[in-house]
């Protein structure tokens, strides 16, 4: 992992990560068992008040700019990783599939496993992945709906996936509940493949939530689509928490990034 040895957990600043730089760097991610988180606005928001969460995300092995805000702003504060561009976590998972596709064979095929969400948005997961990716063999499991597993909980779900070996784990339980998850579990976890964790892309596999159209996502206002598609439920994330960020950007530009 990362390695961050003098990194303030209680003060997480942009300028300081470690980030993957384009879409085709995710080709020189190695083999084995690899942690691959992302970063968007909200969630480097949510790491100022959260150091377990800011722990969980730095880290893992990987951690890619989930969000134009990101890009823009490593160039902005002159930070130690410059992304060349955004890379999603639909970008990620793209990749992932693809890559694991092409090591599948009709008569050996490869494992990727689901785990969060509902079985409703599983169900549909595995009817879509059958049709697209016939030689991969797909195994969910949706936990329990709660903030908090019981040990018993916890130990099913850990488990499921030991025992299903997967060559590739996608883990969907939204931010920062998942990042915090693998985090925590990551030495109980017995494989050896890589690891994404990418939320609301169990939704828009599935097709329960829709992505924005290209030309939203070209001029870097995804988010706003997606504050007009759900605006209950995403006006805190966007209009508190982006202005939130931009206040974050304008203290570490100006070197002060003391306040919370």
């Amino acid at each position: 992992m990362y390695g961050f040895t003098k990194l303030d957990y209680n003060m997480l600043r942009l300028r300081d990560i470690k980030l993957v730089e384009s879409i085709s760097s995710l080709d020189s991610i190695p083999e084995g068992k690899t942690l691959i988180n992302t970063i968007n606005a909200y969630s480097y928001t949510v790491t100022r008040k959260d150091r377990i969460f800011a722990e969980a995300l730095t880290e893992g092995d990987y951690l890619i700019p989930d969000g134009s805000s990101i890009v823009k702003a490593c160039r902005y504060i002159n930070a130690k990783s410059r992304p060349l561009e955004r890379v999603a976590g639909w970008d990620l998972f793209m990749h992932e599939m693809r890559r694991v596709n092409k090591m599948s064979t009709p008569d050996s095929h490869k494992k990727v496993m689901f785990m969060g969400s509902s079985e409703r948005v599983l169900e549909l997961i595995r009817a879509k992945a059958a049709d697209e990716y016939p030689h991969l063999d797909i195994i969910t499991y949706s936990p329990p709906f709660k903030a908090v597993f019981s040990t018993e909980e916890n130990d099913a779900i850990i488990k499921a996936i030991n025992d299903a070996k997967p060559d590739l784990l996608w883990i969907g339980m939204t931010a920062p509940k998942q990042e915090k998850w693998a985090y925590a579990n990551w030495q109980r976890l017995d494989i050896s493949c890589h690891v994404g964790t990418i939320g609301a892309v169990f939704d828009f596999y599935a097709g329960t939530a829709r992505r924005a159209p290209l030309w939203w996502q070209e001029h870097s206002i995804e988010w706003l689509y997606r504050l007009i598609s759900e605006p209950r439920r995403m006006w805190r994330r966007y209009i508190i928490g982006n202005t939130k960020f931009l206040w974050y950007m304008i203290q570490e530009k100006s070197g002060n990034s003391s306040c919370p």
